[in-house]
Parts: structure tokens; C-alpha cells; sequence
């Protein structure tokens, strides 16, 4: 089971029945879509009745508002995290290979993250963009830095952003680890990928 599916890593929703209403809506979402999603849907994977899921969230909305908004924040930090230190092909490969690794790792949770933004209110929708203008600008500020020492050389920095990051970001809508290499290993490729897209 994907580490950000697992009971363990939605301890913070509080009581059980919500942590289980969350965990079934991800899978409901990931694998019917949000509009084709019903509240029946997710509260029989989460063994509990429909009239039960507006007891811990008041709309089906609002679950998927709390699911991108926890998969964000875990996409940002996974940057984050990978961009200390080093020169900007280090930072840059260490970026692609861990951004990469986390969408096939975990391409259930990713797969809703990334594809029902749509679905979302304004008001939710635009507390998560803040999120993804901060993932976006993590990148594009390494891409600058190469661009500044000379390491890279890319013309249109904000389409060139867009452009690693939606490589990392595709894995999720394909990704099937009977089928595939594993995350670990499609990182690598990907950033060898987006390295190549880059270097002067």
C-alpha cells in the first residue's frame, strides 16, 4: 500500500471514520473520476453509508479539496527537500528523480491530485495554486541559477518549468508498477531526461 494512503500517513484526520472516507474517496476518485464519483460510492469502500459522509465532510468537494491539498503540500516538500545543496544539475537531477519517484510511488493519490483541479470551488482552488505557483517557482529558480553560472541554457524559463515538471507529473496517469520500471528507477531516466532538456 502507497506510504501516503496508509493509515499511518492520514493520522491527522481525526476520528477512524473520517481518516476511512478520506482513504476511499481517494481510490473512488483515482479510478472513476470526481464527477462519476457518487457519496454512495465512497462511503461503501470506506464500509460505512452514504448518509454517514456528511457527518465528517460536508460535501464530496470538500474531500477532494482536503486530499490535493494534503498531496501538494507532500509534492512541495519533496522539492524542497531534494534542492539543498549542490550545484543546479545536482539540485535539478535530485529534484526530477524525487518528484518523479513520488508520482509513480504514489500514482493513486497523485492521479486525483493533478487531474480533478477543475472539480475543486474557487475559494479551494485557489489555496491550492498558491501551492503549485511554490513547486513551480522551486524549480524555476534552479533553472536560473544554471542559466546564471552558465550550466544551462534555456530561453523561456517559465514554459521550460512547466515542461520538467509536467514530466514528473505525467507518471501518475500511466504508472502501474506491475507494468513499469520502479519509481526509483524511472527518476533516474527522468531526470537524465530533463537534464538533457537543459544543459548548455
Amino acid at each position: 500500500m502507497s506510504a501516503v494512503t496508509s493509515p499511518l500517513a492520514w493520522a491527522h484526520v481525526q476520528p477512524a471514520a473520517a481518516r476511512r472516507l478520506l482513504t476511499g474517496a481517494i481510490d473512488a476518485f483515482a479510478e472513476r473520476g470526481f464527477q462519476a464519483t457518487t457519496t454512495r460510492d465512497i462511503a461503501s469502500r470506506a464500509g460505512m453509508s452514504p448518509a454517514a459522509l456528511y457527518v465528517h465532510y460536508p460535501s464530496k468537494e470538500r474531500l477532494l479539496f482536503e486530499i490535493s491539498l494534503y498531496g501538494h503540500r507532500a509534492a512541495l516538500e519533496i522539492l524542497t527537500e531534494a534542492n539543498e545543496g549542490g550545484s543546479p544539475s545536482d539540485r535539478l537531477r535530485a529534484m526530477v528523480s524525487a518528484f518523479t519517484a513520488w508520482h509513480a510511488e504514489h500514482h493513486t493519490i497523485a492521479r486525483v491530485v493533478q487531474y480533478e483541479l477543475a472539480a475543486l470551488s474557487p475559494e479551494h482552488f485557489a489555496e491550492v495554486a498558491t501551492i503549485r505557483r511554490a513547486i513551480s517557482a522551486v524549480v524555476e529558480k534552479t533553472l536560473t541559477d544554471g542559466v546564471t553560472d552558465g550550466t544551462f541554457t534555456v530561453e523561456d524559463l517559465p514554459g521550460t518549468t512547466i515542461a520538467v515538471l509536467s514530466l514528473a507529473v505525467d507518471v501518475a496517469r500511466w504508472y502501474d508498477p506491475t507494468r513499469h520500471a520502479t519509481p526509483q528507477a524511472l527518476g533516474t531516466l527522468y531526470a537524465d531526461l530533463a537534464l538533457r532538456m537543459v544543459q548548455a
